[in-house]
């Protein structure tokens, strides 16, 4: 058994960490706020951009545009992996890497990845998988400007034909306690399922469906890559708050546990001494 000395060692030591994961619950707590606010806000922009290409993509047809056109059956794909630059950020990473990892295994041979995030870097490199790009994550305050570099990359890859289409994986925050990893087909774009009204009826472009679509495309891209930067932020942030405040809990725990054993460590030196005393007055 621990001597006194230990325990009150070992307490000290889960105090101060408890000290350290209750000021992180606090400091993710703070930045969830403005995090969750940007991605609810960034959200109707998208959805609203994604129907005006889906439109435009349906009257066009795949001949209207490259960036239209369907891949070949087991073509080689291109998966970019939003991770996070830090841990503590309880299972997180490690889901999406698992998601990762399967979407991988269904893409067409020679298919290569994309990371965002030194988390999902490391872990690949780690498993042997060959990385064709890295990005470190774009911090806590992450500005549409900071996707430029990445988007010019996909979309050259997609136009040269090195790539056969483009799947984002990413967390999509649900809840504070809820987050779900989701494969968000990029490229090629999707044309619109309900076509009713579309071609010609309703819709007038000016100057014409192709000139429209040649000046969204950039837009596009970057606003769906960027919504993939928004939603990893405030699942880190809400995942980093859940696990240090069970961290905490855990930690309270624990020093009551190492409090109960201290006292019955005291309590059995205190009446083996006493017995001590006892047994050394006897014997006199």
């Amino acid at each position: 058994m621990p001597s006194q000395r230990e325990i009150r060692r070992r307490i000290g030591s889960v105090k101060n960490i408890r000290q350290i994961t209750r000021a992180m619950q606090f400091v993710a707590a703070s930045k969830l706020k403005r995090a969750q606010d940007a991605t609810l806000a960034s959200r109707p922009y998208g959805h609203s951009i994604d129907e005006v290409i889906a439109d435009l993509a349906s009257v066009l047809g795949e001949e209207g545009h490259p960036l239209l056109r369907s891949p070949e059956s087991g073509a080689p794909r291109t998966i970019v992996l939003f991770t996070t630059d830090r841990g503590l950020a309880g299972a997180l990473n490690s889901n999406l890497i698992r998601f990762a990892l399967k979407e991988l295994e269904t893409a067409g041979a020679g298919s290569t990845i994309i990371t965002i995030g030194k988390k999902g870097r490391d872990a690949l490199a780690r498993g042997g998988y060959e990385i064709s790009a890295a990005f470190p994550g774009y911090g806590d305050k992450p500005t549409f400007g900071d996707v430029t570099a990445l988007v010019s990359l996909l979309v050259g890859d997609f136009l040269s034909g090195r790539s056969a289409g483009v799947t984002l994986i990413h967390p999509a925050f649900i809840s504070t306690l809820t987050q779900r990893p989701e494969a968000v087909q990029l490229l090629p774009i999707k044309a619109s399922a309900d076509t009713a009204g579309i071609p010609g009826n309703q819709f007038l472009f000016e100057p014409d469906p192709a000139a429209v679509l040649e000046a969204l495309l950039p837009r596009y891209v970057a606003t769906r890559i960027f919504q993939g930067v928004l939603e990893t932020t405030a699942c880190e942030q809400s995942s980093r708050m859940v696990a240090m405040k069970n961290a905490t809990e855990n930690a309270g725990d624990l020093i009551s546990d190492l409090t109960l054993t201290y006292n019955k460590v005291r309590q059995s030196n205190i009446t083996r001494e006493m017995i001590e005393i006892a047994s050394g007055a006897s014997a006199n």
